[in-house]
Order: structure tokens, then sequence, then C-alpha cells
């Protein structure tokens, strides 16, 4: 068991879950650092959630060990792990109020009627509900109701705290509010957080790494700037922001840099990505600059723009190359203009080491 206050390293080791025929998670191997902010991220039926349950202990897994602070707990129930959980719809106790919600999991422990006290009250301070102790959750605003279920996931001092895609029933303001809070919270308790997302935004903006999942396989660990700039497969590129695809031809190394031809133009690539013969160039559009024309041994690929969309601070542009491949880049309003007043092709450049070497 782990010591109250004590964030929680965990190791899951081949872990796989079948339902009947259906494989969910397929041998995952995945070290979560103690006190860390850990965001699993992928899209509906990727495994994630089922990751997350097994975490829990709400799920036993088919293959596979789990370990908490170097003990095996793969058969250890959920109620004897030091584990605090934030549902998708809250789950709070629609008879209770806000200090019973958040006393309830000390009253489960058996803690001292005057520590519940003093912990609930703290607790409440903590996450802004000073004056909605006595309240009803029916009473509540959805944010306030997040904050009930956090308090009352961190009040008995976990060793992890697992979050599941807990601010999908909330608009857009106040999602930016709670992600800001929970941000906060992590910093404050110094807990280890795994949070269950599918919102690219959100992960890139709230953890310290990132785990990525598809059809239940992990893909890639890394942090937000490791994974979006240096994504290891064509889906975790795409899946994590807009970014344009170009296909290279003659891919090969050269001086400890790659080379290949983009529609019959040399450019070049930093790093030693183990790519070579036909491969794809991916360039986030943030990357690529508008020109009238590129400059010698510059990467670059001309493109006629066949379509805009007005964003207020910016205009997407949408272009054609010449052998018909599409790309997109979001351009100040001014560029924009010059680039639809040329009635000749434009060009797009980037620097060498913002191109991303991938498998077609």
């Amino acid at each position: 068991m782990h010591q109250p206050g004590r964030a929680a390293e965990i190791k899951a080791i081949g872990i796989g879950k079948s339902f009947g025929t259906f494989r969910a998670l397929h041998d995952l191997t995945l070290d979560i650092g103690r006190g860390e902010f850990l965001a699993l991220l992928g899209p509906s039926g990727s495994g994630k959630t089922t990751f997350l349950m097994i975490l829990a202990g709400f799920l036993p897994p088919s293959d596979g060990r789990l370990f908490s602070d170097g003990e095996d707990i793969t058969n250890r129930p959920a109620e004897l792990r030091s584990a605090g959980m934030v549902f998708q719809g809250y789950a709070l106790f629609p008879h209770m109020s806000v200090e019973a919600n958040i006393a309830f999991p000390l009253k489960v422990r058996k803690v001292p009627a005057a520590e519940i006290k003093e912990r609930v009250a703290a607790m409440i301070e903590r996450v802004g509900l000073k004056g909605h102790a006595r309240k009803l959750p029916s009473q509540l605003s959805g944010g306030q109701q997040q904050r009930v279920a956090l308090a009352r996931a961190l009040v008995f001092q976990p060793g992890v705290l697992l979050l599941d895609e807990p601010f999908s029933a909330l608009d857009k303001s106040l999602r930016g509010q709670m992600q800001a809070e929970v941000k906060r919270l992590h910093e404050e308790t110094g807990t280890t957080f795994v949070f269950v997302t599918h919102d690219q935004s959100e992960a890139l903006a709230l953890a310290s790494r990132i785990a990525i999942f598809n059809h239940g396989e992990l893909l890639q660990v890394g942090t937000p700037g490791e994974v979006y700039d240096r994504p290891a497969s064509r889906f975790v590129a795409e899946f994590l922001g807009e970014i344009n695809m170009l296909p290279l031809t003659d891919v090969r190394k050269d001086n400890g840099s790659m080379t290949g031809l983009c529609e019959d133009r040399p450019v070049t690539l930093r790093g030693s990505q183990d790519v070579t013969g036909d491969a794809l160039l991916a360039v986030r559009p943030e990357y690529m600059t508008i020109r009238n024309e590129a400059s010698p041994g510059e990467n670059g690929v001309s493109a006629t723009t066949v379509g805009t969309t007005y964003l207020g601070s910016a205009t997407k542009l949408d272009l054609l190359t010449k052998q018909g491949t599409k790309l997109s880049v979001s351009v100040p309003n001014d560029v924009a203009a010059n680039a639809l007043g040329s009635s000749n092709p434009i060009w797009l450049t980037w620097p060498a080491e913002r191109g991303i070497l991938l498998a077609r």
C-alpha cells in the first residue's frame, strides 16, 4: 500500500486486455514516473480508458503485470489501491452535501472525525468551493460539481489520481478554467496524475508526458514537444494537429543529413531517421513561410491557392502543388492578400530541422 500523500511510481509490463475475441489492449509496457502528469491520448476505442480502468483496479488485465512503488498490484482490488478517481460524469452522491461527498472516502477509511473535518475544510478552500459546503450537487454548476469530484478524489491523499475525460461535459470557457485548476492542483499536491483525453490541445497544455494510443496499441510516449515535433508515425503526426504531408522520392543519408526529392526539387532533412527510398515529408503549417520564390538550396515547393478561409486574426490558405498535393497554411491577413494578388505560383519554404521524415 502507498503511504498517504506520497506520489506513486507505476510500472505496467506487457499489459493486455481481451473482451471475448476483441483485443482492447496489446502488450502495453509503460513506466509512469513519481509525481508526473501523464496524458493518455487517442481516438475513441483506442484502449486508453481500458488501461485507466486496469490502473484503477476496476478491470483485471488478461496478460501482464502492474506494479506500484515496486509492489505487484495486478490482482489487488480497487478499494485496496491508493488511487483517486474522477469520472467523466462526476459520480457525486446526489443526496449528500458538498462536504459529505468530499468526506466520504475518509469515512470509509475510518479517519478520525476531527481530522476529517479539518481535511475537508482545507480541500474545500483549495478547490475554490468556500461557501458551498452545505449545498447539494443539484444546486451547483457543472464546474463546481467537477471541483467537488476533484476534492473528493484528492482528500485522502492518493498515490495516483486517475481522471477519465473529466471535462467532456463542460463548455469551452469552463473547460479552460478547469484545465488551469487541474494543472494548479497537480503542482500543489505533487500527486501522480494520469489523465485520459481525446483532445489533443488539452493533452499538450496539461501533461508533462503524453502516451498516444490507437487500436489498443501504445504508439509513442514523450513530452508534448517530442510527440508534436518528432512524431514516430503518420498517425501520431496527423492526430496531434494540422500537418502537411509531401511525397518524397530517392531519400538517402548524405553526410549526417537526409536528402530526397520533393516534386523533383532536392530537400534536406536533419537527423538520422532510418527511412530511405520513397517516404513522406511532414511539416507543421506554422513552420512554413510563403515566398515569391525559393532560394537555391532552400527547402521549398511551389503551389497555387485554390481556396481561403477567414479566421479573424489570420487567413487559412488551401494550396495545391504542381503534382497535386494538397497543403494548407495560416498566415496574417496582409500576407494572404499579397499571395492572392499574385498570378504566379507561390513558394512554401521551411527550415530543414522542421521537416519530419516518415515512412509511407
